[in-house]
């Protein structure tokens, strides 16, 4: 079976409309599985990806994620249908529960941390996607007027990826998803919590295979430096974004690493806390290094169970990036 790779925009991301399309032209053209775009509080995830439907041909587009609490559920599945007509049937719906700082200061909407919303929303899209009237009577939505999606979509069934945490929203996942997005994961934990996702897919009476993993998160660049461009993200997540990804890190027996930046981001302030960072947690967190560096990490995460590897390639160059595409895909 072919390798996988996904290229990432960082969530943050200050790129140039046209560095984006030429980012996912080149990715296209060195036979990239996937190209997935995150949403916060900046660009919109949908816009960007139907405008890149026009301008691809192969690349699965992928929403990396949107939250289930901006939008309706009847929303997302229009917005999923739309960018899967427009990309003739390339589209990935990620979704997840985000945190309550942007879902409550940003959207201005209350943050009730529920499975049974997730759960909802994925039941509800499927329903609409498949152009079955939309009966559905749940703790969050009700709706009984039968209301069909208007329109015909692409294909009655779109993948929809979760990104979730903690083990009872994992096994959710395995229940009712197509792919698992670990968060906050460390390296040498992921085999043992891919291990236990396959074990709830196949508790559901599901085949372990239809459910993906996407993960990992190596960086090709010749530049030392690189591998410390993930430390914003692990500062921030763990200082700013609630307590859910700081209880993950605790979990995987980083509390004392994940106090210190916590405690160091309320004290000094961002960039102190970046600089706190142990060297264990950003290289349990990521990697950075040559084609060939980040290839032979890419194998230890096949054995691992991954199956959708994110990459970022430093390279602007169409012939270096098909040249560090090759590399990772041997």
């Amino acid at each position: 079976m072919a390798r996988k790779l996904a290229v990432m925009i960082p969530w943050q991301f200050e790129m140039k409309r046209e560095d984006a399309i030429s980012l996912a032209r080149m990715a296209d053209a060195a036979g990239v599985h996937s190209f997935w775009v995150p949403e916060g509080w900046g660009r919109d995830a949908f816009s960007l990806l139907v405008s890149l439907a026009e301008k691809t041909e192969q690349i699965q587009l992928a929403t990396g994620i949107v939250n289930v609490y901006s939008r309706t559920p009847g929303a997302l599945a229009q917005h999923a249908a739309t960018l899967d007509e427009w990309s003739s049937g390339r589209a990935i719906l990620g979704l997840g529960a985000s945190s309550a700082n942007v879902i409550e200061q940003f959207h201005g909407i209350r943050f009730q941390p529920s499975l049974a919303r997730v759960r909802e929303t994925v039941a509800i899209v499927r329903t609409l996607l498949r152009g079955e009237p939309l009966v559905h009577h749940g703790k969050w939505f009700d709706m009984d007027r039968g209301f069909k999606l208007r329109m015909n979509p692409v294909r009655p069934e779109i993948p929809i990826f979760l990104a979730t945490l903690n083990p009872n929203s994992v096994k959710m996942t395995a229940e009712i998803a197509d792919g698992w997005i670990p968060a906050m994961v460390p390296h040498r934990a992921m085999a043992g919590e891919i291990s236990q996702l396959r074990a709830w897919v196949r508790e559901a009476g599901r085949d372990p295979a239809k459910v993906l993993v996407k993960a990992g998160n190596v960086t090709v660049s010749e530049r030392p430096e690189a591998r410390e461009f993930g430390r914003p993200f692990i500062a921030y997540y763990i200082a700013r974004m609630g307590t859910f990804y700081y209880n993950q890190l605790v979990r995987f027996g980083f509390e004392e690493d994940a106090a210190l930046v916590k405690r160091t981001f309320e004290e000094k302030g961002s960039a102190a806390a970046v600089a706190a960072i142990p060297e264990r947690l950003v290289n349990e967190l990521g990697f950075a290094g040559s084609a060939e560096a980040c290839r032979d990490r890419i194998l230890e995460q096949e054995k691992q169970g991954i199956d959708i590897h994110g990459i970022s390639i430093e390279a602007r160059d169409a012939h270096a990036f098909e040249r560090a595409v090759d590399v990772l895909l041997r």
